[in-house]
């Protein structure tokens, strides 16, 4: 078995160099197929909006078929229903299916935690356990092709996309993570944002460190490309003093004064958490910038924390900024959102009560979960960008991460009802 699976990596990595990166995934499946007997195999991507998968082809307009095109590239949009193909990603588990043209395989392309879509397999048996673990890890090896590829390609973004972006949206999602979803030893993490009709200026960035976990939420001033341009510039100056290792305090002190100094729009300005967590202890420092308080779930019970105020990034030159702290402990889930949760419509969630429903999901379907519901009470459309962002303390920095085809099982959300 080891050898055979030397052979399939080998051959997968082969393939997708060999391939230009708008076919690399094709290839990396085509070879996979043959190595593994399968009559089909197919790569399905994950959509932007958290709520459907997406079929990528390639077809001639000879033989055009329903979805969306671009010259011959075809996006046939697959919306969650509950089946096995949510059950898959939800569950981050193989799911089995027995079909007249033989057995269908829908296995997670994850890579720490990030649901990046399911390889689709039919095959011509029911697969044997050890057949169902080579599977997920060839779909483990998938992530990093298609992760490796899409920084040459726009097709995986277009494919992703279920709806165009607007100027201020497009620049609004260059400044969030590659990675909405990331799970370490200590901690599982996501973010998800949830775009208002013209673009609010909400953003989530969060970047790892040796023994050290920084994270920020942020929503600028007003709406569309005014808004996202002072994020950018906010966001900017975040990055660079964090990766220069300037304090909290000090990259709260260096965006105040970029955007005060810089500002596109007269008048602008940022509000923001910021946090950053010791990895090794739990020690959790948080920045309140004029911001919507993050909140704590402890033992099933949800409080907003207490932090020293300050005042929003931008508002005033002298502005004074200082850190809270709290000691994360096992079992903790920390919350940050915008307050396009909390504002008009949207302020008739019960956002404590909401918490605890979601209480036993793995943060990607959390935050998700969670944007449904702000979706129900204040949309369809937002009056606001409505950002969450949700951390998960495990404990544990020192001990290696157990997880099987990208992602850690014993982590991930209980399946769905029938």
């Amino acid at each position: 078995m080891t050898s055979s699976r030397g052979r399939i990596m080998a051959g997968v990595l082969e393939a997708a160099e060999n391939a230009s990166p708008v076919e690399a995934v094709e290839a990396v499946t085509r070879e996979l197929g043959v190595a593994l007997g399968a009559r089909t195999v197919a790569f399905l991507i994950a959509d932007l909006s958290g709520r459907a998968l997406v079929r990528l082809t390639h077809a001639p307009l000879a033989g055009a078929g329903a979805g969306r095109r671009d010259a011959d590239e075809v996006a046939v949009v697959m919306p969650f229903d509950g089946g096995p193909a949510e059950q898959a990603l939800r569950t981050q588990t193989a799911q089995v299916v027995s079909q007249p043209e033989g057995w269908m395989v829908l296995a997670p392309v994850t890579d720490r935690g990030e649901a990046i879509g399911l390889l689709e397999m039919i095959l011509p048996d029911e697969p044997a356990p050890r057949t169902l673990e080579e599977i997920g890890r060839t779909a483990h090896m998938l992530a990093f092709v298609v992760i490796a590829n899409r920084r040459y390609t726009d097709l995986f973004e277009w494919g992703q996309r279920t709806t165009p972006f607007t100027l201020s949206g497009e620049i609004q999602r260059r400044l969030l993570p590659a990675s909405f979803t990331c799970e370490g030893s200590a901690f599982t993490l996501s973010g998800w944002l949830e775009p208002a009709a013209s673009i609010g200026g909400d953003t989530f960035d969060y970047s790892l460190a040796r023994d050290v976990l920084h994270f920020s939420v942020t929503d600028a001033m007003g709406h569309g490309v005014a808004s996202a341009l002072t994020a950018t510039l906010g966001v900017g100056s975040l990055r660079n003093s964090r990766r220069r290792g300037v304090g909290l305090v000090g990259q709260a002190e260096s965006a105040n004064a970029d955007l005060t100094q810089n500002s596109v729009v007269p008048g602008s300005y940022i509000t923001a958490v910021l946090g950053r967590v010791d990895l090794r202890t739990g020690g959790c420092a948080l920045l309140n910038a004029g911001h919507v308080p993050p909140m704590l779930v402890r033992d099933g019970n949800s409080r907003a924390l207490p932090l020293p105020a300050g005042f929003p990034l931008g508002m005033f030159a002298e502005a004074d900024y200082r850190a809270g702290e709290i000691t994360l402990q096992p079992g903790d889930r920390l919350v940050v959102v915008t307050d396009g949760v909390r504002e008009r419509n949207a302020a008739n969630l019960d956002l404590p009560k909401m918490l605890q429903l979601i209480i036993d999901l793995h943060p990607r379907e959390a935050v998700r979960a969670l944007a449904d519901a702000v979706l129900e009470v204040g949309g369809p459309t937002l009056a606001d960008d409505a950002t969450l962002f949700i951390l998960d303390w495990h404990g544990g920095h020192n001990e290696d991460r157990r997880s099987s085809a990208g992602a850690d099982q014993a982590r991930a959300s209980t399946a769905l009802p029938d």
